[in-house]
């Protein structure tokens, strides 16, 4: 990076720019987690040489509560350490479909959406919106995410599959209970330089309006695109720019490593997996079930884990799933690649 002409190619300046941060992202708590042992060691080793005294009593708590401290970081540093993808390292696409369950289903694709930016906000990831569909009547469609970060990959992998929802709707005014699904996919962001090859008489290609939220951000020119592979039958969209260039070179990036992501799972063979808007979104494909009537409990299928602290959930605390799920595929390189 000090080198003369660092910047006169600024994609290939970027990209070592990412691969820096990563590698110091895994470096730099190595050793602070090393240097704080050893400081540890330093206190051990002084109080034992002054011998027992009423004073020396205070300074092992502050040695304990040191300890306490370190074990976190190792244990976040070797939760780091199980992220073996090739990918894991990279940012993520979060792509949102509403499914079984109507106006319901669309408005916890927007409590999902909630969840995810608050996730990604508490790690310091930036979170960005590609595509936005608005339902019907209330709620979210689809929505396309791009989380940015090291290692957004890595840990929102985790979380692709059908999320379910068991509440009272606030939209019967009977105050039924109600259930509702939404599928999160999540692929890996990834480099021009991996080999997918796309044919454009293969793809399908849409323009339309960009829609959202409101305000001065909505275009009022048909600059969104859609993309639609005709042989897979996956299908993006980006709106996030004016330009409708912009957006189709953002849509195709998607398309890219969703494409790529098919091909590993193909070659992994596990046809459980789906794709954009392939499959059910419905029953016995759900990872984790929301409850908050008749009782409050948020459950991962896959882990067992769960806990009654649903509003912390739907706030984006995700670690102790997320975790979980890591630890139980732990050594699984195929996982991490998909």
């Amino acid at each position: 990076m000090a080198q003369p002409g660092f910047w006169d190619h600024p994609q290939a300046a970027r990209d070592i720019i990412d691969r820096k941060n990563v590698l110091e992202a895994v470096v730099e708590p190595f050793e602070k987690l090393l240097a704080d042992v050893e400081d540890a060691e330093v206190m051990l080793g002084l109080l034992e040489a002054e011998g027992q005294t009423g004073a020396m009593d205070a300074d092992m708590k502050e040695l304990a509560a040191q300890v306490d401290g370190l074990e976190k970081q190792f244990e976040r540093f070797e939760l780091q350490s199980l992220m073996v993808g090739k990918f894991d390292a990279n940012n993520a696409y979060l792509i949102l479909h509403a499914g079984a369950g109507g106006t319901e289903a669309c408005d916890w694709v927007a409590m999902l959406l909630r969840m995810y930016e608050r996730y990604g906000q508490d790690r310091g990831y930036a979170v960005s919106t590609l595509d936005y569909q608005p339902g019907d009547e209330a709620g979210i469609k689809s929505v396309t995410l791009m989380v940015t970060g090291p290692w957004a990959y890595g840990y929102l992998k985790a979380e692709r599959g059908v999320h379910r929802l068991v509440r009272i709707s606030p939209f019967d005014a009977a105050k039924r209970r109600h259930t509702s699904f939404a599928s999160l996919d999540v692929v890996a962001e990834i480099s021009d330089d991996v080999d997918i090859e796309i044919d454009e008489k293969d793809l399908r290609v849409d323009t339309y309006r960009s829609s959202g939220a409101g305000g001065q951000h909505v275009n009022k020119t048909d600059s969104a695109v859609r993309l639609t592979h005709l042989p897979s039958g996956i299908v993006v969209a980006c709106q996030a720019e004016r330009s409708q260039h912009s957006n189709r070179a953002k849509a195709m990036k998607i398309l890219r490593a969703k494409l790529y992501e098919m091909e590993q799972d193909k070659k992994r063979r596990e046809m459980e997996k789906f794709y954009g808007e392939k499959g059910e979104i419905a029953w016995g494909r759900q990872i984790r079930s929301y409850v908050l009537q008749p009782y409050t409990m948020v459950k991962d299928l896959r882990t067992e884990v769960e806990t009654g602290q649903v509003d912390a959930v739907l706030d984006g605390d995700l670690d102790r799933f997320i975790e979980a799920w890591l630890r139980q595929n732990r050594g699984s390189a195929n996982n991490a690649d998909g």
